[in-house]
């Protein structure tokens, strides 16, 4: 599966913040490749407005969870629910209430294409749209995060924090035509991995911003980054061996006794987390 972004239409992108129904709701989710149990038995819950991290060490299926939430992949047992609806198949084999956008670690750009079309890819194929109708909200998009005026420019001409703030701005692009194909939930997967602190912060600023701009917007960010987990977290997830070992406010971590997240954060290789040689 290329590094892009996926939407799911959604027939109800209400702000019900106030609901008492999980927008995701994953139970006894395991997935395993080979002989490796990814994801034994996880069980997940997130509700609208939601900023959730989930942490871990490499390889422990933090991103598997998010491609599972976007329906690219599916898991081996479990079921997921979407805003109360049980999900069935892959993403282009059911539609789900609420749509589901993602963003991949790499900006998974087109070298051949501008960053105009590069953000407003899905409007050229899947609308009705004009060009100058698409080169307006193009614009607008870039603006917002913070790169006006470069819709001419070509990924190569690019710094990595400016391809990464493009593919933010294509993951937001939205149809005035068709209100409710916009998002309800963004799924970030290491957005500020090999960015230095300062582009960073950039990002981890954006991604807030994103969200308050979007009224009732939630999302879920994969990082092993601590700047990103305490800038862009309201609870963090800490995954290892297929479960999850804590679950708590991004003020907890640095009271909990919890042994995996005081190892993690500390970097000691004394502890539960071992290295796989």
């Amino acid at each position: 599966m290329a590094d892009t972004l996926f939407n799911t239409d959604s027939n109800d992108l209400s702000p019900d913040c106030g609901s008492d129904e999980p927008l995701v709701d994953l139970r006894n989710i395991s997935k395993t490749f080979g002989s490796n149990r990814v994801l034994d038995g996880l069980d997940l819950e997130m509700y609208r407005g939601e900023a959730i991290a989930i942490i871990g060490p490499s390889g422990t299926g933090k991103s598997t969870i998010l491609r599972i939430i976007a329906g690219l992949l599916s898991a081996d047992a479990g079921d997921i629910y979407i805003s109360g609806q049980r999900r069935i198949g892959l993403i282009e084999d059911s539609q789900d209430p609420v749509g589901i956008g993602m963003v991949f670690q790499q900006a998974a750009l087109f070298d051949s294409l501008t960053v105009e079309e590069n953000v407003g890819f899905l409007l050229y194929q899947h609308s009705n749209l004009s060009n100058r109708e698409i080169h307006t909200l193009v614009d607008d998009v870039l603006e917002m995060v913070g790169l006006p005026g470069i819709g001419d420019r070509y990924p190569a001409e690019l710094s990595g924090g400016m391809r990464k703030r493009v593919s933010f701005a294509r993951a937001i692009v939205s149809n005035p035509q068709n209100p409710t194909d916009r998002p309800a939930l963004l799924l970030y997967d290491e957005p500020t991995a090999g960015l230095d602190p300062i582009a960073s912060t950039v990002i981890e600023d954006l991604i807030r911003d994103i969200q308050k701009s979007r009224g009732c917007s939630s999302y879920i960010i994969v990082t092993h980054q601590d700047s990103t987990i305490r800038r862009t977290a309201d609870r963090v997830i800490f995954l290892h061996q297929g479960k999850i070992q804590w679950s708590g406010a991004i003020a907890d971590i640095d009271n909990t006794d919890n042994p995996f997240v005081r190892q993690f954060f500390s970097g000691n290789v004394e502890g539960p987390i071992q290295l796989v040689h």
